[in-house]
């Protein structure tokens, strides 16, 4: 199959049209997208290009992601592939024992906060892959910061809906609701703490916020109102180059970061559904839906029991969650009729935000980076523009299990980047926001460029569905054909229509090469995505 798409075909109800160039940018907010572009203009390769939008992406879209978030990245450099783990760990003083008798982590707050990763992420991967200043990959964002930037519907929309959770956090109301609502869509928001901070990082190359000015800022601020993180865990925090994981699909590869992460659920999903014979099931049908849907199923069984940590996934490892023959037996108790809810195997006996860009030169970079729930954790460090994530909500209290909370351990984690290989050469960069849907996403995409050859525009408008966190209930959206959900609903799928505009389903950016070179770049309807050329 030639890796150049089909261009012509965009049968979904967005009728959005893809960007093709040499060099491109696609992420969730225009003023981003622009940034990004900024530097292609001023020389700048991919790398450039994806740094200066996520920076800005912290300003412009802050209730998804911000300064105290983590990060994750997969960049083609030309010749291979890198894998990046920013994700910061638990405190030295969370001990299981002061979590003992909790049915879940807390969701907000400082209970929540795991040590943020996303500074130390820009830093390294300009030091290793970028060819600009690193100072001159924060003007745009400091631009929107100081002069202020013009608050869309959407991010207008996102942000009041957690305004009233997380006014009761320390520092949240004074930065990021001084009027006790968020910014009217047309509205002008300024942060000036937000750029100060950005200015520390910039000329510190990001030492202010571990070691310095930043650190302090933040550890007192733990001291002052009930956190536990200090100067000594913000300096111990160290990120992972690593190699990334795999799981070839028809003609493809689906490359993802391993554990912690949950892109080994994706990679799992699909290496059951490469054990089935789809061919004839038709693009979009109850058939070919129910059967991914129950791959995922499994796949998210065995994930939430298993993952962890990769230090501490001692009994289980990603090896054996992602070994081809323990993949074909789950795939066994996949009926092709019938709904059903699992368990997990035994393999072994014994709001976030994404952006890709690609430039002429053939890099290719795919990053993530997120506070997780929204703002995060709702605490915000005062006159800085910090709002730090809730990371560690995603810990375990169980005892003995793999992803138990414990000091200087990392959360089992959503964000993840994808990357689609063919013939080992890259065809495309990619992600998919939203939680749990980032696994199901990344299935869902690949099933369609591998199965179907659909364009990365369609394949981005094309109907989700998503199977909620109980494992059990399933939601699509609310264009789905009515044939598909009926038929759904008579295989034994608790099915929910999401309505219009539903922000469940995560909002997806990719960057496809073409054959003759150069890209094609698609943006998601379902936010502001725009994705913009060079």
């Amino acid at each position: 199959m030639s890796s150049s798409p089909d261009l012509l075909s965009y049968p979904y109800t967005s009728q959005r049209m893809p960007v093709l160039a040499d060099n491109v940018v696609s992420t969730s907010q225009p003023l981003a997208s622009a940034a990004g572009l900024q530097m292609f203009h001023r020389g700048g390769n991919a790398v450039d290009a994806a740094l200066a939008t996520a920076i800005a992406l912290t300003v412009v879209e802050p209730c998804m992601n911000g300064i105290g978030g983590d990060a994750f990245a997969i960049i083609w450099d030309g010749k291979e592939l890198h894998g990046l783990n920013a994700s910061g760990r638990a405190s030295r003083h969370w001990t299981s024992e002061r979590f003992a008798g909790l049915d879940s982590m807390a969701p907000r707050g400082w209970g929540s906060v795991t040590v943020p990763g996303t500074v130390s992420a820009w830093k390294a991967v300009s030091d290793k892959f970028g060819t600009m200043p690193f100072e001159t990959l924060f003007e745009p964002a400091l631009r929107y910061a100081r002069d202020g930037f013009i608050v869309s519907p959407t991010v207008h929309r996102q942000w009041q809906a957690q305004v009233a959770d997380m006014s009761v956090q320390p520092g949240y109301k004074e930065a990021f609701a001084p009027e006790g609502r968020a910014p009217l869509p047309g509205e002008r928001f300024v942060c000036p703490g937000q750029a100060d901070t950005l200015e520390k990082i910039a000329q510190t190359g990001g030492e202010a916020f571990y070691r310095g000015d930043l650190a302090k800022a933040i550890a007192d601020h733990a001291r002052n109102t009930g956190g536990l993180i200090d100067e000594q865990d913000l300096a111990a925090h160290k990120l992972d180059w690593v190699t990334p994981v795999r799981m070839a699909y028809r003609d493809i590869e689906l490359v993802e970061i391993g554990p912690s992460g949950q892109g080994i659920g994706a990679l799992m999903a699909l290496g059951m559904l490469d054990s089935l014979d789809l061919s004839g099931v038709p693009v979009d049908s109850a058939q070919m839906l129910h059967l991914q849907i129950e791959a995922m199923k499994l796949a998210f069984a065995d994930m939430y029991a298993y993952v962890a940590d990769p230090d501490h996934m001692l009994t289980v490892t990603k090896e054996h969650l992602l070994d081809r023959d323990y993949l074909a037996r789950r795939a066994q108790a996949i009926d092709w009729n019938e709904a059903r809810y699992p368990g997990p195997g035994t393999p072994h006996q014994g709001g976030t935000v994404y952006m890709t860009a690609a430039d002429s030169k053939g890099m290719m970079v795919s990053f993530i980076q997120s506070n997780f729930k929204g703002f995060g954790s709702g605490v915000v460090v005062p006159n800085t523009g910090i709002a730090l994530h809730n990371r560690g909500w995603g810990f375990s209290t169980q005892a003995g299990h793999p992803n138990q909370v414990a000091p200087n351990k990392r959360p089992f984690h959503t964000i993840i980047p994808g990357f689609l290989m063919r013939n080992g050469q890259p065809l495309m960069s990619f992600g998919l926001m939203g939680g749990s849907m980032q696994a199901q996403g990344h299935v869902q995409v690949a099933c369609r460029i591998a199965d179907f050859g659909q364009n990365p525009q369609t394949a981005s408008d094309a109907p989700r569905w998503r199977v909620k966190d109980d494992n059990r209930g399933v939601a699509v959206e609310w264009n789905m054909p009515e044939a598909t959900v009926a038929g759904l609903r008579e295989r034994g799928h608790d099915i929910t229509v999401a309505p219009r505009f539903d922000t469940e389903f995560g909002c997806a950016q990719m960057a496809m090469r073409l054959d003759g070179g150069g890209y094609v770049a698609a943006s998601d309807h379902r936010k502001d995505g725009v994705a913009l050329g060079y």
